[in-house]
């Protein structure tokens, strides 16, 4: 039986702790959750979840509360990635972390996207170990191709931004004739007038 030599073992072991360091969130996911649902920081003396989590752990909210989110939704859809053997068998390159798991938290609440649209990213995430950036790329390429645009709406929103850099325009022509008197009383009055229109128009829209 050949003897494994310091080179391997050293694969082996820098394996197992990448493994170790994605899923190492999990146990400050779920201690943060415990506190968030049952408001245990009240009796520790702060007003606010966050605060705890700043004063505390050094940890600013918008970690602390995706850290909290992504374990629930960890919790109630994929609970197998909690389990203890999840990680054996896989190589360290296929095992997600938090922001990988972050990204298909997200996608879940999206209605744009299909089923097949989800089950797609989660397979890239769970089976071939897809970086978060990349699947965050690939989530905004699906939700641009899903969103449905209304012919009508799309020239009514470009008619209303016409609009408004039209008025600004106008605006800032009359204050510049106003102020370097370059044209004549009546053409600044015109503009003023066209200005005025503009803008009850505007309003009557909006």
């Amino acid at each position: 039986m050949p003897i494994a030599q310091p080179s391997e073992n050293l694969r082996v072991h820098l394996a197992s702790h990448a493994k170790d360091f994605k899923l190492s969130w999990v146990q400050l996911g779920q201690g943060l959750y415990a506190v968030w649902r049952d408001q245990l920081y009240l009796a520790w003396g702060f007003e606010k979840f966050e605060d705890y989590c700043v004063r505390e752990l050094g940890l600013k909210k918008p970690l602390a509360l995706k850290l909290v989110k992504t374990y629930f939704f960890v919790e109630q859809d994929e609970p197998m990635y909690l389990k203890k053997e999840f990680p054996q068998g896989k190589e360290a390159a296929v095992v997600p972390g938090y922001e990988a798991l972050d990204v298909l938290r997200r996608a879940r609440g999206y209605k744009a996207l299909t089923r097949e649209d989800y089950t797609k990213l989660r397979k890239d995430i769970f089976e071939k170990g897809k970086d978060a950036a990349i699947v965050r790329k690939d989530l905004t390429l699906m939700m641009k191709e899903r969103k449905k645009i209304d012919p009508d709406q799309e020239r009514e929103g470009r008619h209303e931004k016409s609009v408004r850099r039209l008025v600004a325009a106008l605006k800032s022509f009359k204050k510049d004739m106003e102020t370097l008197q370059l044209v004549q009383p009546d053409i600044i009055a015109g503009a003023e007038s066209l200005l005025k229109r503009l803008l009850e128009e505007t309003s009557h829209d909006a």
